[in-house]
């Protein structure tokens, strides 16, 4: 459980929390402060149940997945997990990247290979990795305190405006749903480490209540910092707070840490569709031969992502998150539905290739999010979309149901 915190932990330490923190900055203090700690748990709430799924069902987020969608159909949402994987590792990449070079001038490219580099060690480090990550975490806690009071006290320059000028105006609402959006893009990963655990239950809900915390406070770093200096730079940010080699260091090593999680889904994923095959004469390869063979499909996501982080200009995170959004909250609604309302037999449900009402739901949820994203509602696109999928996946359900009960009553007569 220590080392399931740590590592949700790393995952909230990240830029692109701060930088989507600063992006609230337009609502100004308390509206902004109110946005985070509602999207949070709200999404918080959502990343629960989603871990608590696959703790009951024993099985990885995307394996767990087949619950509801049938083998197949959990395909589909394994591919999709896998592309925003490589989507976010190049987005972290090219973020730490640009502020990295912010503080230390050498190319951001170069530092875009360094941070991919240094990822992809991370990912085959092995056992040895865990007693490294402590010391890295805790590190980064006290760093990030510092960061915190430096702000805080006025270090940096002092209260600038209560609106921050450098964000683009954005309403609660949209601001509500960019909150959200940050843990939802978690769903499709959090079973991967709770549903081994031997308290799985209490490991869940930790992970979740210690990651949902940290964001927070990431977000809520991002949002004082464009508030109280006018920038929304990371770089910027933390020479201002004089934090010039600790800053590197926040910037590389919280990037490294969550991109690890990022390449660990992508294995889950990847076996989820081509299930890895048990090999004879295993103990014959030395550890760090089964730690690359195992973590292939993570390496190549980070490798993908290094390169797209060198060649494009990834620096546009709000549309992404929206198309996560619009992916994995309609996903997650089937589940709930399936699992907490109706609660339908699990052996049944995954001997199906594909379930078509599940399939028939999520493009309802999917088309209402994209629908809803036309409009601003103080409610944001996630929980009207949710609504709505969780109450068709429940009608479609008993009505299929009642039919089919009615049929059998019919054959028995």
């Amino acid at each position: 459980m220590f080392q399931i915190s740590l590592i949700w932990f790393g995952a909230a330490v990240s830029l692109a929390e701060i930088l989507t923190g600063a992006l609230l900055s337009s609502l100004g203090l308390w509206k902004g402060l109110s946005v985070i700690v509602l999207g949070h748990l709200i999404g918080g709430v959502l990343l629960f149940l989603a871990g608590y799924i696959g703790v009951k069902s024993k099985k990885g987020s995307m394996s767990s997945v087949a619950f509801s969608f049938g083998r197949y159909g959990s395909i589909f949402f394994s591919i999709m997990n896998i592309v925003q994987l490589v989507g976010w590792q190049g987005i972290m990449i090219f973020d730490a990247g640009v502020s990295a070079e912010g503080i230390f001038s050498i190319g951001y490219k170069w530092w875009c290979l360094i941070v991919g580099i240094l990822t992809v060690v991370w990912i085959v480090l092995g056992k040895f990795r865990n007693k490294l990550n402590i010391i890295v975490m805790s590190l980064l806690i006290i760093l990030t305190v510092v960061l915190t009071f430096v702000i805080l006290t006025g270090r940096t320059g002092g209260l600038v405006s209560a609106q921050g000028g450098g964000a683009e105006k954005i309403s609660f609402g949209q601001g509500l749903e960019l909150s959200i959006a940050m843990p939802v893009s978690w769903i499709p990963m959090i079973a991967d480490y709770t549903h081994k655990a031997n308290k799985p239950g209490k490991t869940a809900f930790v992970a979740v209540a210690v990651y949902s915390i940290a964001s927070a406070w990431m977000y809520s770093i991002g949002l004082l910092a464009a508030i109280f200096t006018n920038e929304t730079r990371v770089d910027q940010i933390m020479l201002k707070a004089g934090l010039g080699a600790a800053g590197l260091f926040i910037i590389v090593f919280s990037c490294i840490t969550t991109n690890f999680i990022d390449a660990f889904s992508c294995n889950q994923s990847a076996f989820a569709l081509l299930p890895e095959k048990k090999e004879e004469n295993r103990e014959k390869r030395s550890k760090l031969r089964q730690n690359i063979r195992k973590n292939i499909p993570g390496i190549v996501d980070t490798i993908i992502g290094t390169v797209g982080a060198v060649i494009f200009q990834m620096d546009k995170m709000s549309g992404f998150l929206y198309f996560i959004g619009s992916i994995f909250a309609p996903m997650i609604s089937v589940q709930i539905a399936d699992f907490f309302i109706l609660r339908r037999n699990k052996e049944k449900s995954e001997d199906e290739k594909i379930d078509i009402i599940a399939i028939i739901s999520w493009l309802a949820g999917f088309i209402t999010y994209r629908i809803l994203m036309r409009k601003d509602y103080l409610l944001g696109n996630t929980i009207p979309a949710m609504i709505i999928t969780i109450v068709i996946t429940t009608a479609l359900r008993t009505v299929v149901m009642l039919v089919n009960n009615k049929k059998r009553s019919a054959v028995a007569v």
